[in-house]
């Protein structure tokens, strides 16, 4: 029989399409924030615009050995949730009252972009290394949804 996803599971498993688009060598991560059902914008990991990519020049973390959830000020890309805040801001788009869909649960700067573009409901799947960002999001009392894994639905259609 097939499964129609709930709206979480739906908007999670957009989130880790647009995660294919990251340029990330270490994690692929995908973002969506969603007002009333309905898509405002996505974002996926990945270097500014116009710069060289991470799968062009190398990381630069995994050069200088530092490890997973430190000193992200030393990697060139922005995070899914930083790219998808910077669309809606770009579009004129209000995130105020909305959801951050993502693949992976944010780090501490993103925790606090989210808390201040007014977004009020988080759903992710992944774990990441950022106790402090947790802390925060319940402190700002944001609705923080953890998923168990997303099998994705899709099939191909054949007539």
């Amino acid at each position: 029989m097939n499964h129609r996803p709930n709206w979480d599971e739906y908007f999670l498993e957009i989130a880790q399409v647009v995660a294919k688009r990251s340029t990330c060598v270490r994690r692929q991560i995908g973002a969506v924030i969603v007002k009333d059902r309905r898509i405002l914008t996505t974002g996926y990991n990945g270097a500014p615009s116009g710069l060289a990519h991470c799968l062009e020049t190398g990381c630069l973390r995994d050069q200088l050995g530092i490890a997973s959830g430190q000193r992200a000020e030393m990697c060139r890309a922005l995070h899914s949730e930083m790219n998808a805040i910077i669309q809606a801001a770009q579009h004129g788009v209000s995130t105020k009252g909305a959801t951050l869909y993502c693949t992976h649960q944010p780090c501490s700067v993103c925790a606090r972009m989210l808390i201040n573009a007014g977004i009020v409901r988080l759903v992710y799947v992944g774990d990441y290394p950022d106790e402090f960002a947790m802390s925060l999001l319940q402190e700002s009392g944001m609705e923080v949804v953890r998923m168990p894994a997303v099998a994705s639905t899709s099939e191909v259609c054949v007539p």
